[in-house]
C-alpha cells in the first residue's frame, strides 16, 4: 500500500488497518520466537540459561555504629545515613563511631 493511499482513508480504516499489522506482527513474533525456542532445545540450551546470572555480592559487615541507637549501623558504603551526617556537623569523627573488631 502506497503512502498517497494512506492519506485517502479515514481516521476508522487506518485504526483498522493499524490493529490488522499489530495482529499479523504478535503472531509472526511468536512463531519466530518458537522456531528459535525449538533449535535452542535441540542445541540442548535452556532459553532461561541465556540471560546473564546475578552477581553474587559479599555480605558487608557494619564498620559504624549510633552510640544513640545501637540499633543504627553503618558499612561505609554509599550515602551516608542521616544521623552519621548529624553527628559530623556537630564536630565529632567517624572514627568515634568505629565499631571495635
Amino acid at each position: 500500500m502506497k503512502a498517497n493511499q494512506l492519506k485517502d482513508k479515514t481516521i476508522d480504516e487506518l485504526w483498522t488497518i493499524h490493529e490488522e499489522v499489530i495482529h499479523l506482527l504478535s503472531s509472526k513474533m511468536e512463531d519466530e520466537k518458537a522456531v528459535l525456542e525449538k533449535r535452542l532445545k535441540e542445541l540442548g540450551v535452556q532459553s532461561g540459561a541465556l540471560s546473564p546470572a546475578k552477581r553474587a555480592y559479599p555480605t558487608v559487615h557494619p564498620k559504624y555504629r549510633n552510640p544513640a541507637d545501637p540499633s543504627e549501623t553503618w558499612a561505609g558504603r554509599g550515602k551516608k545515613p542521616r544521623w552519621v551526617v548529624a553527628a559530623l556537623k556537630k564536630g565529632k569523627h567517624l572514627e568515634d563511631f568505629r565499631i571495635a573488631a
